[in-house]
């Protein structure tokens, strides 16, 4: 990436040749960019993240401590880990799997949220805007707004992009303004 103004990487921070990282991107203590890995411009990545070869990160993404994002690992932009969040990249992991590694995708939508100590299983994919609460297992995936927490997640209701619940109902409400931000809940967002 062409940055007018790079990166920022800590002393203690591993950055790969090979990795991408753009412009006005902070990268802290111990974290460890891998080769392949592309990361946007303006994210923060927090003490001792882990970004393996292969994972995307889109603009504008705030990665807490202790993350480790896997090979075949998809966030979109304005994407929120928060500390402590893991996600797998194999169904079936063994030490010594006698086919190999299976890796399979899992995408992060735009603006999703992830709270703290959750578990995205891989495969599945979150859509825009929606909220995962701290402490969830993710084991299916997710709707745009829809707000899931629990072990395995369920949806208790729906979120705004600027993240205040719009509602506890089972589908979304279109057309709804929130009583947070005032934007509109449509179909495109």
């Amino acid at each position: 990436m062409n940055n007018e103004r790079g990166p920022t990487i800590h002393l203690t921070a591993v950055v790969e040749d090979g990795a991408r990282v753009g412009a006005d991107t902070a990268i802290w203590h111990h974290a460890h960019v891998r080769a392949g890995a592309t990361i946007g411009e303006k994210c923060i990545l927090g003490k001792n993240v882990y970004v393996d070869a292969g994972v995307r990160i889109g603009d504008r993404c705030k990665i807490q401590n202790n993350v480790s994002l896997y090979d075949g690992v998809e966030l979109g932009d304005e994407v929120f880990v928060g500390p402590s969040a893991v996600f797998t990249n194999d169904l079936h992991p063994r030490a010594h799997p006698p086919q190999g590694w299976k890796v399979v995708p899992t995408r992060v939508g735009t603006g999703v949220s992830i709270g703290a100590n959750a578990t995205i299983i891989c495969g599945v994919s979150l859509g825009d805007w929606s909220t995962i609460g701290a402490g969830s297992v993710v084991t299916s995936s997710t709707e745009r707004h829809e707000l899931v927490v629990g072990n395995p997640a369920r949806r208790i209701g729906w979120t705004c992009r600027c993240g205040a619940v719009l509602s506890r109902s089972d589908s979304l409400p279109m057309g709804t303004d929130c009583p947070a931000c005032g934007s509109t809940i449509d179909g495109a967002g």
